[in-house]
């Protein structure tokens, strides 16, 4: 006769489909309450809901293959899951969350409860979490904890997918006082472990928490002695044990638990700490069930009523949206000449240039009679550029005399908006033109840029009433054409910055990048540093705020836009803005330090800082570094942090002068001179640097790397750092051999 209990392989085959379809698990009621009471709130963030994530295996299942989709990496030296939290898109987050899918059937009226299972993924993920924290071997805490929770997937997999079949197999195994994967094998052909690491693999769990689901009814002592990272597996397992034996919650499974000492004694733990876990896990799994809303009274109300609000919430959020939307697309069909005149631009035209392209676009857009754009005279000159633009679309520049006592830009424009008659406040400039404006119908604005007018335009209506049906537009646009005025007026004097940076740099009194003897500190931080740093300074501050202002407008301008190639424009000019910024920041950071704050400081704690830091740069775990300190150099004088940012720019360096394979560090330190210095070097045997590059190394922006790849400001901040500490620092370098950094630092 045939066996009835044998299950057909496509039967198996047909269940992997069914639970493979399975995009998230659902949750109860009760937590989506709660996940949606906590989105209602305006001040949410990542780590609000963070606590009831961490405790519901659904949400913690979404959340760790939405991380994962966002190239977000979760494991490395420690599990660290709020840290991956607070890098996801908050609104990417949120719409996962409002998302998840709630359980038709909570209170299974056969088989087990999705709250008894909860309860005992709850129970299980405490006990593995302090298993992890006692065991002699050294386990992640927090990997044991997530592991645990979502040991059983599988068991909610089935649940969601097949409820009635696994009503029958929870009934089954009751009856039988069995195993529940003895009876899904029997019923379905495969078991809940499977089934959960075909999910776990689907959604890309790490490792360790794949292998805890698929092992943890197997014998994990002997599969860790071959397979270490099976070890968290042999924690949830025990942690399972632990768990039935507290009676919180049900899995479903009700074979007779097995001993757990030799289990115990596989990790190194005796049965009084398994004990001291058991009093303790009581009131561990009573904060998180009030936490979930898991005691609530009625869950589906309380779940029905949170909906609601959210639903009424995102209608008004998206009515405000659709207006919002009205309004950006009203305003975008009188910006579009301003993105055309942005899109026509480039980081080499001149201020007048860029005048006369954007009081022609004015004109075309607008559709005005002659404009007439000037700008306004730097400092205490009386002499200006202006372009007018006639009506046949002309246009021609030409310079003019501003009279005495008369302000270029009336006074009521000089530092805001308004809308003025132009003959009643610059009729001198019109005496100037060989042009007539039309007096009564040109009117005057300013273009202003951090609160102050940068130019003036003035312009002819065919209808002058339009002027205050404009305004707002008029206002909108010449702020932007504002912006980009003064960052080319700021880029022109600026060019004196430059040519002054390069004769500080290479005149006579530069920092020199390499010293053969070891000198006093004070003869490498003379004035030149300094004049650099304040050089630095003045162009960081004059460039800032124009790019700003220039960023912001490209945003706004690129939100409301809805051709897609000009979207993408202004997105670019957006992120090279932001670009700008970041070396201005650079710049500034360097020119302005924070004061140092020396404290005496063990060399040895520097360099485990910066070694950190460097692991931090590069991605490179395991350096090759070989550390000598001296028994007369063991302190230095320093303020610590800043020196050890300084020695990680330098490893940073040493470790990329290696073209192939990690090559070898070597860092020393030792006693220089009458003992009041330690100096500290830095050995690679790396690529090494020409006479030429050597004597760039430690300028502000300077790379012997490829243009775009990297900014250049390491051993800048080196040399700046150890000079703003009272020391110094060299280097000598020879192509093909390696590199030697220096850094003398004042021990006392």
């Amino acid at each position: 006769m045939p066996d009835k209990s044998f299950t057909p392989p496509t039967a198996a085959r047909q269940v992997e489909f069914a639970i493979g379809r399975l995009d998230s698990l659902s949750t109860l009621p009760s937590i989506a309450a709660q996940v949606f009471s906590k989105l209602l709130q305006s001040s949410s963030s990542p780590l609000v809901l963070a606590d009831i994530i961490e405790s519901d295996p659904a949400l913690m299942a979404s959340v760790l293959s939405l991380i994962d989709r966002h190239g977000i990496r979760l494991t490395g030296r420690s599990f660290l899951l709020r840290v991956a939290l607070e890098r996801l898109p908050a609104q990417i987050l949120r719409d996962a969350l409002l998302s998840i899918k709630v359980s038709r059937d909570p209170q299974a009226r056969e088989g087990v409860s999705r709250k008894e299972l909860l309860l005992h993924s709850l129970a299980v993920a405490c006990s593995a979490e302090s298993i992890a924290r006692i065991a002699p071997a050294r386990l992640d805490s927090q990997l044991a904890y997530c592991a645990g929770l979502l040991h059983d997937i599988g068991k909610l997999a089935l649940a969601d997918a097949m409820p009635k079949s696994f009503a029958r197999i929870v009934e089954e195994a009751k009856s039988g006082q069995s195993c529940s994967s003895a009876v899904e094998q029997r019923r379905l052909g495969t078991d809940h472990t499977i089934l959960g690491k075909r999910l776990a693999q689907k959604w890309r769990f790490p490792d360790a928490i794949t292998l805890a689901i698929w092992l943890h009814h197997s014998d994990t002592a002997a599969i860790s002695q071959d397979m270490p990272q099976a070890r968290i597996a042999q924690v949830v397992q025990l942690a399972d044990f632990v768990a039935r034996q507290s009676g919180m919650g049900q899995s479903g499974s009700y074979d007779p638990p097995e001993s757990i000492e030799k289990k115990a004694q596989s990790l190194g733990i005796s049965l009084e700490q398994l004990q001291q876990i058991l009093q303790g896990l009581l009131t561990e799994i009573a904060e998180k069930s009030r936490l979930l809303g898991l005691d609530s009274a009625d869950a589906v109300a309380d779940y029905g009523d949170a909906a609601h609000a959210a639903a009424a919430q995102l209608a008004r959020r998206q009515t405000e949206l659709s207006a919002e939307n009205r309004n950006l697309q009203t305003a975008s069909s009188h910006l579009d000449f301003v993105t055309d005149f942005l899109l026509s631009i480039n980081s080499t035209t001149g201020a007048i240039d860029l005048a006369e392209s954007f009081a022609g676009r004015w004109q075309k857009f607008y559709q005005t009679g002659m404009v007439c754009l000037y700008l306004a005279p730097p400092g205490e000159s009386r002499r200006l550029d202006a372009v007018v633009v006639e009506s046949l679309g002309q246009s021609k520049t030409l310079c003019l005399d501003v009279p005495d006592q008369v302000s270029a830009v009336p006074k009521p424009i000089a530092n805001s908006f308004a809308v003025l008659d132009a003959h009643a406040h610059i009729g001198w400039l019109f005496e100037q033109l060989d042009v007539d404006f039309g007096a009564g119908r040109t009117k005057l604005i300013p273009l202003i840029s951090n609160d102050r007018a940068v130019a003036a335009i003035a312009f002819e209506l065919h209808y002058p009433g339009d002027a205050a049906l404009f305004e707002e537009k008029f206002k909108t646009s010449s702020s932007i054409a504002a912006a980009v005025l003064d960052i080319a007026l700021a880029s022109a004097d600026h060019q004196c910055f430059a040519e002054r940076f390069a004769q500080l740099i290479s005149g006579p009194g530069a920092v020199r990048a390499s010293m053969p003897e070891p000198v006093p500190p004070e003869t490498v931080t003379g004035s030149s540093i300094e004049a650099l740093a304040e050089m630095a300074a003045g162009a960081a501050h004059e460039l800032n705020n124009p790019l700003a202002i220039v960023s912001g407008r490209a945003q706004l301008l690129a939100e409301a836009e809805t051709d897609q190639q000009k979207k993408e424009i202004l997105n670019l000019i957006r992120q090279n803005a932001s670009e700008a910024s970041a070396i201005i920041k650079d710049l500034m950071t360097f020119a302005e330090p924070p004061q140092p704050r020396p404290a005496r400081t063990e060399i040895r704690q520097i360099l485990d800082e910066a070694l950190q830091l460097t692991s931090r740069k590069t991605n490179v775990e395991h350096i090759n570094v070989q550390i000598e300190v001296a028994e007369d150099a063991k302190e230095v004088f320093v303020d610590s942090a800043q020196i050890a940012s300084a020695i990680a720019n330098v490893l940073t360096n040493a470790i990329e002068s290696y073209s192939d394979e990690l090559g070898p560090i070597k860092i020393t330190a030792q006693s220089a001179g009458s003992g009041e210095m330690v100096r500290l070097q830095i050995m690679d045997l790396g690529c090494g640097m020409d006479a030429q590059t050597l004597r760039k190394a430690v300028q502000p922006f300077f790379s012997a790397r490829p243009a775009g790849r990297k900014r250049g400001m390491g051993l800048a901040y080196a040399a700046r750092f150890a000079q703003i500490n009272g020391g110094a620092l060299s280097i000598e370098s020879q192509p093909g051999v390696g590199t030697t950094v220096t850094f003398h630092l004042p021990s006392r």
